[in-house]
């Protein structure tokens, strides 16, 4: 699985365990997640990132239209902010996404204290970013190769020193309405819906928040996602917590039919609201044996063992009865 494209592996599956509710008796649950990343971040600006470890978290902050099912076999698109799956014309070159409504900023000051909704333009203009030479995107090379009718134009005009010109009509980059956007393409590109499950480059941005933040954008994202980030230490440590105004999602993935296992997990799990837990502390830890012993010793809930430390995990290929 693309560690960019993994949704909701803090939102959702990854959470489980913390999920279970608590007794009457009992005293609330600790529903935190503690992971460790083995390199860096970079910062949060969709547009801006490339590296996998900032596009994880910018795929829980910031939404994108569509979100894969990972669970099913084989996996398969669902909407994420859209009303269904994009209308795709017979000739592969029109994409027509219809955006939920009712989907929510989360809360800033750049708001005034009012509710911003997310519409179409949001996709519109978060895509022209990727063009606009000014954020040196690194992500150009997902979106270039599909065409868009107009963007490079667009692109080009600003390589030659005029500002790009959000305002000017793109062709192939329209929203038809306050809730549709369509997207052509110059050819036919029957893989162009996968490009929209992508938080990274296409997560959602306000543009009355890049417009504020300016170059410090990296520093203040500002998504529809399940969780906003609450502290962020540069290449230390990012803590992100619950988003108050996300809207009323429930857990609904669907298991393979032959994994029941899987199966038992996902009747549990399935109707409850996510995100599963309220808060994820995220630690850099480059070294291998130092992020070992955190998850050993219990500091960490979540690890992507180590290759030298495999055979300790799986001796002979078989998890080992501590970790089981």
């Amino acid at each position: 699985m693309s560690p960019i494209n993994r949704r909701r592996f803090l939102a959702a599956g990854a959470a489980a365990p913390l999920a279970a509710a608590a007794t009457t008796h009992a005293p609330p649950r600790d529903r935190t997640l503690r992971v460790a990343f083995p390199s860096p971040e970079t910062g949060f600006d969709p547009a801006q990132v490339q590296d996998q470890y900032s596009a994880q978290i910018n795929a829980h902050i910031f939404d994108a239209p569509l979100r894969w099912d990972y669970m099913a076999r084989p996996a398969r698109l669902v909407p994420n902010t859209t009303v269904g799956l994009p209308e795709v014309s017979s000739d592969f070159r029109t994409f027509t996404l219809r955006i939920r409504p009712g989907i929510w900023f989360q809360d800033d000051p750049v708001f005034g204290g009012q509710r911003r909704e997310l519409v179409a333009e949001d996709y519109a203009y978060s895509i022209k970013r990727v063009f606009d030479p000014r954020w040196k995107s690194q992500m150009l090379f997902e979106l270039e190769p599909a065409k868009i009718l107009g963007l490079d134009e667009a692109r080009q005009r600003a390589l030659k020193g005029a500002p790009f010109d959000y305002a000017a009509p793109i062709e192939g980059l329209r929203a038809l309405d306050r809730y549709t956007l369509q997207i052509r393409l110059a050819e036919p590109a029957p893989r162009f819906v996968n490009t929209l499950t992508l938080a990274t480059p296409l997560g959602a941005v306000a543009r009355e928040v890049v417009e504020a933040y300016g170059d410090r954008i990296m520093e203040h994202p500002v998504g529809t996602g399940p969780f906003r980030l609450a502290h962020w230490t540069r290449t230390s440590r990012i803590v992100l917590e619950r988003n108050p105004t996300y809207r009323d999602e429930t857990w609904d993935f669907e298991p393979p039919a032959d994994q029941p296992a899987l199966a038992a997990d996902a009747a549990r799990l399935r109707g409850r609201k996510v995100p599963l837990v309220d808060r994820v502390e995220v630690t850099i830890v480059e070294e291998s044996q130092p992020r070992w012993l955190s998850f050993d010793q219990g500091a960490l809930d979540l690890l992507a063992v180590p290759f030298d430390y495999g055979p300790i995990a799986a001796p002979n290929r078989e998890l080992a009865p501590h970790l089981a």
